[in-house]
């Protein structure tokens, strides 16, 4: 081989290794990076509604998000560990009772407290509680985790392109669990849409373009934004965190119950911070570099 064609070699190399998402673990789950960098946010197809605009630019510092929702095995560790009754984790220092999150017993939408559930995501979650998680989970590695922002959630699952989805412009059941794919509609496996199950429904990867599984379907996620209807209008260009108040937190991805046209990559939708009755409700962390 001459020394040209090892050069361009090299380069190739090089090109890959820096185009393949890159991950981090502290312990509580992989995470995917999202580097630093501009995109457009918003409808861009035309199909939304009006609070899904208007398109605007959004300069984002680089950080890392979950690449899977926070599961049933890593929430009971928090769960069933001493520092879930510490208030210094908590908003406001109020602790929610763990009892009243309804469906950690219920089998049928494979709740933490049955067997087999390790690697479903939490349900039933309120802000708050995610909140206390991501204190929690700072505190024993010494990072900042903390939910991610709405225009971080929404970078990390479509990249800078603008694709509807996380992985391009079409969806059907091989990508994605939405209303329909199962007998019963609830939550799937973390990462279920990996591309691993050939001959099965899985047969495409459902990762976004860092790396990041099931941000569209299967769980809607809470964001770290109060959310307000006509915010993109207002939205500063650099690092967004939303109106400094309001009623109803900012949630992301559709879920499970929607349908394809509401689990697109821009669709935004809210819930009151407190509600935890609501199996339809998860969250992954972001993180800081």
């Amino acid at each position: 081989m001459t020394g040209y064609a090892c050069i361009s070699v090299a380069l190739a190399v090089l090109s890959l290794s820096a185009a393949a998402p890159q991950t981090a673990d502290d312990g509580y789950g992989e995470l995917a990076y999202v580097p630093a960098g501009a995109f457009r946010m918003g409808d861009n197809f035309g199909d939304g509604e009006p609070r899904e605009r208007p398109v605007h630019q959004v300069e984002l510092d680089a950080y890392y998000i979950g690449k899977f929702e926070v599961t049933n095995a890593q929430w009971r560790k928090f769960r069933d560990g001493p520092a879930y009754d510490d208030p210094k984790f908590w908003p406001g220092g109020k602790q929610f009772p763990k009892e009243l999150i309804p469906y950690w017993t219920q089998a049928n939408n494979h709740g933490g407290g049955t067997p087999g559930s390790d690697n479903y995501p939490v349900i039933g979650v309120n802000w708050d509680s995610a909140v206390a998680y991501c204190n929690w989970v700072s505190a024993q590695t010494g990072k900042k985790y903390r939910l991610p922002t709405e225009a971080e959630w929404e970078k990390a699952a479509r990249g800078a392109d603008q694709r509807r989805y996380p992985w391009g412009n079409s969806i059907d059941a091989s990508y994605a669990n939405f209303v329909g794919t199962q007998s019963y509609d609830t939550v799937r496996e973390v990462g279920f849409h990996d591309g691993s199950r050939r001959g099965e429904m899985a047969t495409h990867s459902g990762a976004s373009p860092y790396g990041a599984f099931d941000m569209a379907g299967n769980l809607m996620e809470w964001c770290q934004d109060w959310y307000s209807r006509d915010y993109y209008a207002a939205s500063p260009r650099r690092n967004p965190r939303g109106p400094s108040a309001g009623a109803y937190k900012v949630v992301r991805g559709g879920s499970f119950f929607l349908d394809p046209i509401d689990v697109r990559s821009y669709a935004r939708s809210a819930a009151w911070p407190s509600l935890q009755s609501h199996r339809m409700i998860g969250f992954r962390v972001a993180r800081n570099p």
